[in-house]
């Protein structure tokens, strides 16, 4: 893994980031487990220097390195500060992490990322980490998770859309959109429009006109419309469905996430032909995945209604 080197074996993994409480650290021990059942070699590596508490088989940690209350501590900062202070510390010690991810050639590598969105909009630190990982021939797919309650609120649902969007066009790499805790998402609230919609981002005039009929967001009607203008000219913002309870949806996201970063055209595994196939396709993929949460929560919201006309 010594950097520019061309002869070295290539490495895959996924550096997964997302906002507070999107699940992050709940997929990275999902994934580990799923992928270890199929014969994966899985090494999990924590960056965020504020998660003390791991489900997960932690295999290199930045607690060796550097440890948030400690910044806070000594340097008299703030959680915002502390954490770009860490990421900054990291970028100025590749040697410690290249050292650390040694040990573990021939595994794919799970990266589990610190919660702060500016370090994915705005700051650059963890931005040139990735470069570097990619200098010693990792090939790597971000996998960017957002709670799924957002869908229930059309307001948010924008903000998201623009955050996913600055997010992609910052951190530069292949990119995989998730949808997080769908198993949760019945308890949310009804949606406006059908699953597909949010998954695929569709004409989003529907949800401006649905805004509008807030009192509160007609006044920024016209804001909301160049927002939307926006995010549709990029065309960029899709979302895959998960819940990580379930295998099959595991195994949906996995095939999204091998295929944007290579792994699928490797000879990492042996795969038959109609796998290799089934792991490239497109839209029909995606329109499949998104079908069967759709039928489940259709029949969730079934159930509700059945039940309130009984107690009636």
């Amino acid at each position: 893994m010594s950097e520019g080197s061309k002869g070295s074996s290539l490495a895959f993994g996924q550096v997964v980031i997302g906002p507070p409480g999107s699940g992050k650290t709940t997929y990275c021990h999902g994934m580990q487990e799923f992928m270890g059942r199929i014969g994966r070699k899985v090494t999990v590596v924590n960056l965020d220097p504020a998660n003390e508490a791991m489900p997960y088989q932690c295999a290199v940690d930045i607690a060796e390195l550097i440890t948030l209350p400690d910044v806070m501590e000594n340097l008299k900062l703030g959680p915002n500060g502390g954490l770009i202070y860490c990421m900054e510390y990291l970028e100025a010690n590749f040697d410690w992490l290249q050292e650390k991810l040694a040990a573990f050639r021939g595994h794919y590598y799970l990266f589990d990322c610190p919660g702060q969105v500016e370090l994915y909009t705005h700051h650059h630190a963890l931005k040139n980490v990735f470069a570097q990982l990619a200098k010693w021939n990792f090939r790597l797919a971000a996998v960017h998770l957002v709670d799924s309650h957002y869908c229930t609120d059309p307001g948010k649902f924008i903000s998201v859309l623009c955050t996913s969007l600055s997010t992609m066009l910052h951190v530069e790499l292949p990119h995989v959109n998730i949808l997080s805790k769908m198993d949760l998402i019945e308890q949310y609230g009804k949606l406006a429009f059908n699953l597909d919609y949010y998954t695929e981002v569709l004409d989003l005039s529907y949800l401006v006109d649905h805004l509008a009929s807030d009192p509160f967001f007609r006044n920024y009607r016209r804001l909301n419309e160049k927002l939307v203008e926006v995010i549709e000219d990029y065309s960029l913002v899709s979302f895959v469905p998960l819940n990580v309870q379930d295998k099959e949806s595991m195994r949906q996201v996995m095939q999204a996430v091998d295929k944007a970063n290579g792994y699928s055209f490797g000879d990492q595994e042996h795969r038959s032909l109609e796998a290799l196939m089934s792991s490239a396709v497109g839209a029909d993929f995606h329109f499949a995945s998104t079908l069967a949460v759709q039928e489940k929560y259709v029949q969730s919201q079934d159930k509700a209604v059945e039940e309130e006309v009984m107690d009636l």
